[in-house]
């Protein structure tokens, strides 16, 4: 009597899953092992069955030599296949970059005394450009400390302006009590009468 044709979906009677998993894993573990003894292969075989349980086959050594020796294999074949399959963005890219890096070594040769003869004409613009976009940069990093140090010096001036008219106050409240004579020579007073009266 013929068997029918099993359809490859999920068994929804658990007892049948569960003989069906037994079954098939026992068949699945007895082809690995004939394998390896027939076609002198290392074969590794991990399953975890629907509750969790491992269940493993290394057919010589250890399944953790057999996971090292995968690891560094398709570590090597990514390798590879990165450096066949590089798409042709990449690759442009790329070359742009290298050339660039040689722009900028050439033009930092001539710039700690090298000599420039060996540059052309395309590399000369494309250096001159760089610097110009290094000045450019240069200079936006000038003007911005001399703003911070405008900025720091216009705080002190306020400062300053604000502790002379306390010490204006102070020097005319002091004339008033001791009756001091007018200002000479456009100082109010002489500076250890400043000193006594606010020290800073």
């Amino acid at each position: 009597m013929a068997r029918g044709k099993v359809q490859m979906k999920r068994i929804e009677n658990t007892v049948h899953r569960q003989v069906t998993f037994c079954k098939r894993r026992a068949g699945l573990l007895k082809k690995a092992k004939e394998l390896s003894v027939l076609c002198d292969a290392d074969v590794g075989l991990i399953i975890f069955s629907s509750h969790g349980k491992l269940y493993e086959l290394s057919t010589k050594g250890n399944m953790q030599g057999l996971i090292e020796r995968y690891m560094k294999s398709a570590r090597g074949s990514q390798i590879e296949e990165g450096e066949g399959d590089q798409p042709p963005e990449s690759e442009q890219e790329i070359v742009m970059l290298k050339q660039e890096i040689q722009l900028l070594q050439k033009g930092l040769r001539y710039m700690f005394g090298g000599g420039v003869g060996t540059m052309t004409v395309d590399e000369l613009h494309a250096l001159e450009r760089h610097l110009e976009i290094w000045i450019y940069h240069i200079r936006s990093a000038k003007m911005q400390i001399m703003f911070q140090e405008i900025q720091v010096l216009k705080n002190k001036e306020g400062i300053l302006k604000a502790a002379n008219e306390f010490l204006q106050e102070k020097v005319e409240e002091q004339n008033g009590f001791f009756d001091f004579p007018p200002m000479i020579t456009g100082i109010p007073y002489p500076l250890t009468i400043l000193n006594e009266i606010f020290q800073f």
